[in-house]
């Protein structure tokens, strides 16, 4: 029942003060944000890059209200590709962005967020590496796709997302499945209405599997996010049916989330990504993260008592 509840809170402007100016909410937030700037996040690549795993990078920020924050946030994601290539990590790394922070949602927004993300998908081909289109809530998905369409173009290996909670997406996964197509597969982290979406965790899980078959039966590359145990084995059942190479498909994970578990996956050979966000604009994403697992919520909790 807390899920809505958090998912709300995580579009409050009150609530962000709030939880903002506890004392101890920033410990708690270092679990799951790798830094406010880009110099410790770097330091995170690298880590993570030395233990085997890949990384994609978010630098946080979203629903931005005017052009001037749309190109700051394209500034800092063209300053990361930079520091990637200047810290050779460009084949370790990728970024994901959210078109939210590029102003999709402005007047004319859907051409402002693709002029601004073509400039990043530009710098990231000439360095090596590619971006993946965040996807967020129902109202962004056929623009966000469209520009993905766009993208490709001059771009192919940009990545797109889908979510398993909307009812479209399995006629999305189809249409995405195709060769070379990057996607990656998530539950779905938005407070959503129950004309578009599955509202209940047994049909998002079982629309997620139905997704996982499309996607691994198709010649596409998956990218499957999830920390659920379940899915996991599923996917790794059908690239054996289907007879896929290890490089043909990879696991997705936040960071500061079965740590353990990343690690395993690594060192049996698989290819695992940390999704790594970084940045002042931590709060949407900390809530979502909250509303996601009642783990992490009580770990957040914990972090208030006072005999800790």
């Amino acid at each position: 029942m807390l899920g809505p509840v958090l998912l709300a809170a995580a579009r409050s402007d009150r609530m962000r003060r709030v939880i903002a100016a506890a004392p101890l909410t920033r410990p708690v937030v270092n679990r799951f944000v790798a830094g406010d700037a880009l110099r410790p996040a770097l330091s995170t690549v690298r880590s993570l890059a030395d233990a085997g795993l890949d990384v994609t990078l978010d630098h946080l920020g979203e629903d931005v209200t005017d052009k001037a924050t749309a190109h700051a946030t394209r500034d800092a994601y063209l300053r990361l590709l930079e520091s990637l290539r200047d810290e050779r990590l460009g084949d370790r790394a990728e970024v994901s962005v959210k078109l939210s922070a590029f102003g999709q949602a402005l007047p004319g927004g859907h051409d402002i967020a693709l002029e601004g993300v073509r400039q990043v998908a530009e710098l990231a081909t000439a360095i090596g590496t590619t971006v993946t289109l965040d996807m967020e809530d129902h109202t962004t998905v056929d623009s966000t796709l469209a520009i993905v369409r766009e993208l490709r173009a001059h771009h192919p290996r940009t990545g797109a997302v889908l979510q398993s909670y909307l009812f479209r997406t399995e006629e999305d996964a189809r249409a995405l499945a195709t060769a070379g197509s990057r996607v990656r597969l998530v539950k779905g982290a938005y407070k959503e209405p129950a004309s578009v979406a599955h509202q209940d965790k047994k049909d998002v899980d079982l629309a997620y599997v139905r997704v996982l078959r499309i996607l691994f039966a198709g010649e596409g590359y998956p990218m499957v996010g999830s920390h659920d145990p379940r899915m996991i084995a599923i996917a790794q059942e059908l690239a054996v049916r289907g007879h896929r190479a290890p490089d043909s498909y990879e696991f997705q994970m936040l960071y500061g989330i079965r740590t353990a578990e990343q690690r395993r996956l690594a060192a049996e050979g698989a290819r695992m990504r940390v999704y790594v966000p970084y940045g002042a604009d931590w709060y949407g994403y900390f809530m979502r993260r909250l509303a996601e697992r009642p783990a992490n919520l009580a770990f957040f909790l914990r972090s208030f008592s006072p005999t800790r």
